[in-house]
């Protein structure tokens, strides 16, 4: 095959652009570059630059501190609109502050102590001006579930409370440490379709479990798995209380109302937001005055005055439990990471400005090591809170501050009121919100648009609802760097075809008017070559080439003769993807064909040029187009005459085509 057979003018063949070859750069500047775009991608320092002293140092406390920043443009009209969201989101973040708690079978006075010294820390530290901080149903039941495995919190309460803090401390490091060191983008290993099937499969186990509630049931398995909460529920049904379930029905139905009117008209989101505590107050009304509590109806009890003690002497850093804390902290560190960004990032697109995301980070981890100091467990920046405090029109991060001064009054003066709140109206509330985050509309759409990711969604959620929640988070992580592995090892490569009266080739399943060039094949490949796909795609180019013969035989065209590969989409390049292409012209050359390159980047042709694989090709059969490869083959395959019997020279010699 090829055309041995015949030779070639090589002073006709018509003359193109060179293909460049990136000057040398010393490696210190070459890493330090990539060291640059893989830690500072935003370019942080960048203000700094030629500036005095004075300035610098101004500079790096707003950076470190955002309030200093936006602090001295503040106005009346500004505190006007952050007091009425901040009492806004104070009346939905003690309930839910008290519900959380309670989920994670902790002392329901932790979580409006969690909604105290937190937000404060954040206002000063944080750069989103709509992320109402606070606990979330997913960290709390996370933390109920790791440390419960370890620790009964019904039998050693003094412990498992003291873990809680451990943990919370630990994830404030790890939140900061990625911060400081610049390691943000390991969070974005949990995709989309992870979050989206991990958050909705842990609504559904937080729903299930408020069923214990509902029903008024004293005892319940520890276990969150579908199976194990439905065993547990149906075997007590003779411990089932009807005036417990009718009132919790009540105030769900309620609830979702609320939500419901709010859903149709933003303009009404007071309602939404009003509702867990009007839910209360009405809740502890109606138990203080039929005294239910004496009929089956649970409360919350006797909640103790004062603002937050200190809990820094109480940090577990010793013993065996320890190890139980910093994979507790490390777990709910992550995830409440990733849910706070996903969400300070969703709202500041509304409003058009920018959050940084290791700032971010910063700032979560400094409130939660602040927070495991003055007996708080894990915060973060929840959907519900933050979607209040946009509704409601907030302006700055100080609705934070007017909300944690609404919970110290709380904490100084009205704890004694909660004392008749019935745990059954806590059990609606935490069911109200995490229906919320069963998002069956976006699982739809990832449906329509893409099956992987799918699957992705659907193994953590089922992950969490039939095995528990750190299987669901870890049957997600693995499916998702499955999928990038996938995209590393297996690139995509495709037939370009000519598209008619143009020098434009394109993918000929893409564009069907595309049509073969007779003689040449063309093939894109459409990722960097690394070791981890060099030999898939050597197999791939060599199968191409199968199936093309195969074609070219079946039609009875002319023999191929050409391989011309597009590297446009070539990032980069490894030694073991050189050592591909060297084995790929070595077969080629066997089988008469001859390997040209078309568009190769800078690194990847800097880095064929240093392993001498320019010179073993010819710097002849590279071009800086397909359209400029395709016009060179072709001149040739009609411009060659006859080879005669005396000429030894290679068929291939073409000294004059220079690229």
């Amino acid at each position: 095959m090829g055309n041995a057979d015949y030779s070639y003018p090589a002073e006709n063949v018509e003359c193109s652009h060179r293909v460049a070859i990136p000057p040398p750069q010393p490696f210190t500047k070459s890493f330090a570059n990539n060291l640059k775009e893989t830690f500072f991608p935003d370019d942080p320092l960048r203000q700094f630059k030629n500036q005095p002293l004075s300035k610098k140092l101004k500079l790096g406390v707003q950076y470190v501190f955002p309030i200093f920043e936006w602090g001295p443009r503040y106005s009346l009209n500004f505190f006007k609109s952050d007091l009425i969201a901040g009492i806004t989101i104070a009346s939905l973040a003690i309930p839910q502050g008290i519900s959380y708690a309670k989920l994670a079978n902790l002392p329901p006075i932790l979580g409006l102590y969690s909604s105290f010294i937190p937000p404060l820390v954040y206002a000063l530290m944080g750069s989103s001006r709509d992320l109402a901080v606070g606990t979330v149903a997913v960290a709390s039941l996370l933390t109920a579930s790791m440390l419960g495995k370890e620790v009964d919190a019904t039998e050693n309460p003094t412990l498992y409370l003291h873990l809680a803090f451990t943990a919370c401390f630990f994830a404030g490091v790890l939140q900061a440490s990625l911060g400081i060191f610049r390691l943000g983008f390991i969070v974005d290993f949990l995709s989309h379709a992870t979050i989206v099937g991990f958050m909705a499969g842990a609504a559904t186990v937080v729903c299930l479990q408020q069923l214990k509630g509902i029903l008024g049931l004293e005892h319940f398995t520890k276990s969150t798995d579908l199976v194990s909460v439905m065993r547990s529920i149906l075997s007590q049904t003779h411990e089932w209380r009807w005036e417990s379930a009718v009132l919790g029905c009540v105030f769900l139905f309620y609830l979702l109302v609320a939500r419901h009117c709010s859903t149709k008209r933003p303009k009404l989101f007071w309602i939404s937001a009003m509702a867990p505590l009007t839910s209360v107050i009405l809740g502890s009304i109606l138990v203080y005055f039929t005294h239910a509590e004496k009929h089956g109806v649970q409360v919350i009890g006797h909640l103790k005055k004062g603002l937050n003690p200190i809990s820094i002497t109480h940090l577990a850093f010793g013993g065996e439990y320890m190890s139980t804390a910093l994979k507790t902290g490390i777990v709910t560190g992550v995830i409440a990471l990733a849910e706070g960004i996903a969400v300070g990032r969703s709202f500041s697109m509304f409003k058009n400005y920018h959050i940084d995301g290791n700032k971010e980070m910063i700032a979560f981890g400094m409130m939660n090591i602040a927070g495991s100091f003055t007996s708080c467990y894990l915060t973060t920046g929840p959907f519900s809170r933050s979607a209040v405090n946009f509704n409601a029109g907030c302006k700055t991060a100080v609705s934070n501050i007017v909300m944690a001064f609404a919970v110290m009054l709380t904490l100084l003066f009205l704890t004694p009121v909660f004392h008749y709140t019935p745990i059954v109206v806590l059990s609606a509330i935490i069911i109200s919100a995490m229906l919320g985050l069963i998002d069956y509309n976006a699982a739809i759409h990832l449906w329509n648009i893409d099956k992987y990711d799918f699957v992705v969604c659907m193994g953590a959620y089922l992950g969490v609802v039939f095995g528990s929640v750190e299987i669901g988070l870890v049957v997600a992580v693995m499916l998702s760097v499955l999928r990038v592995l996938l995209f590393i090892t297996r690139p995509k490569t495709a037939v370009l075809g000519n598209i008619p009266d143009s020098r434009i080739y394109r993918s000929v399943d893409q564009y069907t008017n595309a049509n073969n060039v007779p003689g040449i094949l063309i093939l894109e490949i459409d990722a960097p070559i690394y070791f981890a796909n060099s030999n898939y795609l050597r197999e791939r180019i060599i199968r191409w080439i199968d199936e093309e013969e195969d074609r070219i035989k079946s039609s009875g065209e002319s023999t191929l003769q050409y391989v011309i590969l597009d590297m446009g989409a070539v990032g980069n390049i490894d030694t073991s993807g050189i050592s591909m292409f060297e084995e790929t012209k070595k077969t080629l050359d066997r089988r008469g064909l001859k390997l040209v390159l078309a568009n190769p980047g800078g690194e990847v042709i800097k880095k064929l040029n240093k392993a001498k694989f320019i010179e073993a090709l010819g710097q002849e059969w590279i071009y800086l187009t397909v359209g400029e490869a395709v016009g060179a083959c072709n001149f040739v395959l009609h411009t060659y005459k006859p080879k005669s019997t005396t000429d030894q020279s290679e068929p291939w010699s073409n000294d004059s085509s220079n690229v």
